[in-house]
């Protein structure tokens, strides 16, 4: 919190409910053998399957916001547990592509559904999944969420090495 704020900071509250649902996720998904990590991956690839995508591991990073070093990580992960496939893009023989296994869609409707009834009571002061209210919140985390944030250097950084 800031000084004089009278209340917790808007960071505050966002790193408090992300680390709050990360570790409802992980407890959800634990008896599935999966990780809130390995639960995202998964859940994406799923619904990009279901639109008729085979993404590389790139595309999964950018669509999941993970950095790709560990994407590529929880696939080798998830390969090894059986529910995903990793495949040598044909149209470019340095990208992987993933798709899940037969195991892995099916553990992943589950986890899905787990997820979905956690999401449920999550927003239930908000009137619950369908409510305006949480369409309405759902658009201003969008919106926070689309602005790029770069790392600002502090003025002891910027003028270190020059002379005055």
């Amino acid at each position: 919190m800031s000084k004089g704020s009278p209340g917790p900071t808007p960071g505050f509250l966002v790193w408090r409910l992300a680390n709050k649902w990360r570790v409802a996720v992980d407890r959800a998904v634990a008896p599935l053998g999966l990780t809130h990590a390995q639960y995202s991956l998964v859940a994406s690839l799923y619904g990009m399957q279901r639109a008729g995508e085979r993404p590389s591991q790139r595309r999964l990073a950018d669509h999941t916001g993970l950095e790709a070093l560990y994407v590529s990580k929880l696939a080798r992960a998830l390969e090894s547990a059986g529910l995903i496939e990793r495949a040598r893009d044909p149209r470019d023989p340095r990208a992987v592509q993933l798709a899940l296994t037969e195991r892995g869609q099916a553990v992943t409707r589950q986890a899905v559904a787990v997820v979905q009834e956690l999401l449920q009571q999550l927003l239930e002061p908000l009137g619950g999944l369908d409510a305006s209210r949480t369409r309405a919140f759902t658009d201003e985390l969008t919106t926070l969420l689309d602005v790029p944030l770069t790392p600002s250097v502090s003025n002891d950084e910027s003028t270190q090495g020059t002379t005055p």
